[in-house]
């Protein structure tokens, strides 16, 4: 080996140091791009509208085969700072364990493939590209992060032939599982608006929050049966209010949110037809207005198994001794957008305590996750 191996869990206890609450970039980037530039990356920053994010590239721009890896080094808030047995961006290790916020994720995530990729091309230069697209918001409303990376990349030139997000895919043990597809995930929220009055006196009025029960009891739980690779779409009732603080009051007003995760049974825009024609039947009904404002987050996608999870799945079963369950299970992350720009699978640590109170990662699972990256890397270029 001609160069020092990358360290991963120093530069995950060096990224759990910068406190990079989203939005704030908290010299987590700058730390990155430093590294990698030393290895030979060409790094850029592409920040949009206050949001961090870097891209970093090795080899040529356009080469036939570029492996990329994306990942996020903003994390959730801390909560109740009292409630953390270590400091939250102290990076402790205590009997095995590292803690801090975004031990799990993605920070630690981010240091296996990025030291992977540096010793990598190091030692054994590739005939192709290894990218590195990190954004400093995921958490957040992500609408600045990982797509102003591969709008910039449009723009630019640059492509990944295939990408694997690093984000924690494991619910309990390392190997467990690896993501090919996500549900999408649609938010409407229902505004109710009728006639204020005297409890007593209900003809003079108008309830919204009549209306507004009538119409979320007409909303199933469960849409479906689920499909070939997908659980079924959910539908959750997340908000119901009316800022009514007398007992005796008809309300004018009230509104409702609802979370939908939807399989590939289902596009946003037919859910959102089918959320707005139910809330006119009830305003038909009752005489209540009732206004819907809908945000898609994400549509569901599926990366059909084939030869890209083929070689994520013997990497893990080489290093781990398991074979992951293919799964489209969980919520959304960047790889809804990764998807337009070339096949993504999902593949990093176990979360089970991500965005917790003493939020801790298994010190060996860092190394491992290098090691299963490593081997991807010298597979695909192989």
């Amino acid at each position: 080996m001609t160069h020092a191996p990358v360290d991963p869990v120093a530069l995950t206890a060096d990224l759990i140091r910068c406190p990079s609450v989203t939005p704030v970039e908290g010299g987590a980037l700058v730390l990155l791009e430093r590294l990698l530039s030393g290895a030979g990356f060409a790094c850029t920053r592409v920040d949009r509208n206050g949001t961090a994010n870097l891209y970093a590239r090795w080899g040529a721009r356009g080469a036939n085969r570029s492996f990329g890896f994306n990942g996020h080094t903003d994390v959730v808030p801390v909560g109740d700072r009292a409630a953390w047995t270590q400091d939250p961006f102290g990076a402790a290790i205590v009997d095995g364990w590292m803690y801090g916020r975004g031990a799990t994720d993605m920070k630690s995530g981010v240091a296996a493939f990025a030291a992977a990729a540096i010793d990598f091309v190091q030692d054994t230069p590739p005939d192709g590209a290894v990218i590195l697209a990190i954004t400093g918001d995921e958490e957040g409303d992500a609408t600045d992060g990982t797509v102003a990376l591969l709008d910039w990349m449009a723009a630019h030139g640059e492509g990944m032939t295939h990408c694997l997000v690093g984000e924690p895919t494991c619910p309990d043990h390392m190997g467990q599982m690896m993501k090919i597809g996500r549900r999408g995930s649609l938010t409407a929220w229902f505004t109710a608006t009728g006639v204020q009055g005297h409890s007593a006196y209900p003809h003079r009025a108008k309830n919204p929050m009549r209306a507004l029960t009538t119409l979320l009891s007409r909303l199933p739980d469960q849409l479906d049966d689920g499909t070939g690779h997908f659980d079924p779409s959910t539908l959750q009732i997340t908000t119901i209010d009316c800022g009514n603080p007398a007992n005796n009051v008809i309300p004018a007003r009230g509104t409702a949110t609802v979370n939908i995760r939807f399989n590939d049974a289902h596009t946003g825009e037919s859910i959102a037809t089918w959320l707005r024609t139910e809330a006119a039947k009830v305003e038909a009904e009752t005489g209540v207005q009732i206004a819907t404002r809908i945000q898609i987050s994400g549509e569901s996608f599926l990366t059909p198994p084939g030869d890209l999870s083929a070689l994520i799945s013997r990497a893990v079963q080489a290093e781990t001794g398991i074979t992951p369950e293919l799964s489209t299970t969980g919520g959304t992350s960047d790889a809804r957008f990764v998807k337009n720009h070339c096949p993504v699978v999902e593949f990093g640590l176990v979360g089970r305590t991500m965005h917790q109170v003493d939020e801790r990662v298994e010190v060996a699972h860092i190394h491992q996750l290098k090691s299963i990256y490593t081997r991807i890397l010298r597979d695909y270029f192989a």
